[in-house]
């Protein structure tokens, strides 16, 4: 009876993912931060993450914390921003970075229900201005008070639960967006996991 809601619970989070929807993280150097991302991720239903270290080494992300998403939210790792936006330009996303600029629009007034790529930055620099311009649209959070900023895992938490909500509200958490065939797969590699 365990194995069977096991199971019953795998294929309703595999059904609830969204393989258009991805967050890129460049050069988060706290591995607390890229934890809660994942799992901020994986609540949002996010299959894939990307993660660029252009400067440092790829994080060590634990067993404590909220590393438990990192089993449920893959990870593909980039040494460099043109090699990271190529591979998900060629997949079909529309990538937009995080960025304070005259230029940036709110991002309520992003269409997220489209195959979209959010790009976060450093806790201290932000996106880099290559990962800025080389994006095909510059968002922001709104904000009223003296600080412009949030911590990376908490700007990226507001921005996925702003996916959810246009998502929610156009249906598509309703239907998976695999196929029976990918499903099954899934649901095999899923069911291997500790």
């Amino acid at each position: 009876m365990r194995t069977e809601r096991r199971l019953h619970r795998l294929v309703q989070v595999l059904r609830h993912r969204q393989p258009d929807l991805t967050i890129v993280m460049e050069n988060i150097h706290d591995p607390h931060n890229v934890s809660a991302v994942l799992r901020s991720c994986d609540a949002a239903g996010v299959m894939e993450v990307q993660l660029i270290y252009t400067d440092e080494d790829f994080p060590d992300i634990g067993k404590k914390s909220s590393a438990s998403a990192k089993k449920w939210v893959e990870q593909r790792q980039f040494k460099n921003v043109k090699d990271c936006y190529k591979k998900l330009h060629e997949e079909g996303f529309t990538i937009f970075a995080t960025h304070l600029e005259v230029k940036a629009k709110s991002l309520f007034e992003i269409n997220m229900t489209e195959k979209i790529a959010i790009v976060v930055g450093n806790e201290h620099k932000g996106v880099s201005p290559e990962a800025a311009q080389a994006a095909d649209g510059i968002l922001q959070i709104p904000m009223f008070g003296m600080i412009q900023s949030l911590n990376v895992s908490v700007a990226t938490a507001v921005i996925l639960f702003e996916v959810v909500r246009q998502r929610i509200a156009a249906g598509q958490y309703n239907e998976s967006k695999y196929s029976n065939t990918e499903l099954a797969n899934l649901l095999k590699i899923w069911a291997m996991k500790q």
